[in-house]
């Protein structure tokens, strides 16, 4: 089900799916009220095509978009593309093929590699980076609080699942997001077919640059949100490793959303003693001390830096803390 807003790419994005190895497709292509030349050219390729159906919108947003587009996709299995976007021509069967074999998955994503090269800003480098090294179930669901885990264009979903958590919403977050939460939270599983099945372009008006949505605060009211009725429910005690600025901007969500914040911890000795939100800070060596005062405590790793999860997430095993149950990586 693409979603296309850029006519200049559109040729693109409809020649790597009119010609996927699978041929027993639907395109449902979404033109969210354009004004250039894109109902021109969905019309042409609806007249050499006949499984590209057009639906087309008075400009109402992403979300009304995605789940209009949603109303007229028949099969069970919906897989999700954008107009600037190209992918393999296996990406399809291979997808089918997964979820085929794996009936405990409810989203299969893929690998990405992004386009042009030369362009390519190193936050979206990053994150693709870190993205492609998240493919099985478990990894998946271990990150599933610190970013999105899946690039929503190259997600192909059960149509079952989409149903269940009532589709996307509009929260005032990131819509892929908020429905990774939602399902995550209704016991869905998500893995990726571990090859570049999904070529991701950048440019300077993809949404997450230029939609409040998706700006860092709004990840963390979404993470505050779905922590507190996922994880954080029946917990007597929140700890926040790190009492920085995510630790800080995480942290008053997370009270909005009634968490029982308790302490943090922070490996600085100038914050060591002092308090943030009027909670103390200690050093990591007090942390399984803290713990014990709690019927049911966990931490969240809040640390922006560069490999400080992974410096915590040692720490914390040292400690003899189970990741997902004592603990969960939230930066």
């Amino acid at each position: 089900m693409p979603c296309f807003n850029a006519a200049e790419t559109i040729d693109e994005a409809m020649e790597s799916l009119v010609h996927q190895t699978i041929s027993d497709i639907e395109i449902v292509a979404v033109d969210d009220g354009s004004s250039d030349e894109t109902g021109r050219l969905l019309a042409a390729w609806q007249a050499r095509d006949a499984r590209v159906r057009i639906v087309p919108l008075v400009h109402a947003g992403i979300v009304v978009a995605l789940n209009e587009g949603l109303r007229f996709c028949r099969a069970p299995l919906i897989a999700r593309m954008d107009a600037d976007d190209r992918c393999h021509p296996e990406r399809l069967e291979k997808q089918i093929a997964f979820l085929e074999t794996h009936e405990e998955i409810a989203v299969v994503g893929c690998l990405v590699e992004h386009f042009p090269p030369d362009r390519a800003r190193e936050g979206f480098r990053i994150y693709t980076e870190w993205l492609n090294n998240l493919v099985t179930a478990d990894s998946i669901a271990r990150a599933i609080y610190i970013e999105s885990p899946l690039a929503h264009p190259s997600v192909m979903m059960r149509r079952v699942w989409l149903d269940r958590v009532d589709g996307y919403q509009e929260n005032g977050w990131p819509e892929d997001y908020d429905l990774w939460l939602r399902m995550y939270l209704d016991g869905a599983r998500f893995a990726k077919v571990p090859e570049v099945l999904l070529f991701w372009r950048d440019h300077p008006e993809r949404l997450t640059r230029t939609d409040s949505r998706y700006s860092v605060e709004n990840f963390l009211r979404a993470k505050a949100r779905y922590l507190c009725l996922g994880s954080l429910a029946g917990r007597d005690a929140v700890i926040i490793w790190g009492a920085g600025q995510m630790g800080r901007r995480l942290s008053k969500h997370l009270l909005v959303e009634g968490a029982a914040l308790k302490a943090f911890v922070d490996i600085d000795p100038r914050k060591i003693g002092r308090k943030r939100r009027n909670r103390p800070i200690i050093r990591p060596e007090s942390l399984p001390a803290c713990m014990t005062q709690y019927e049911n405590p966990v931490v969240l790793a809040a640390v922006g830096s560069r490999g400080a999860r992974a410096i915590i997430r040692e720490r914390l095993t040292q400690m003899g803390f189970e990741e997902g149950r004592h603990w969960w990586a939230v930066a």
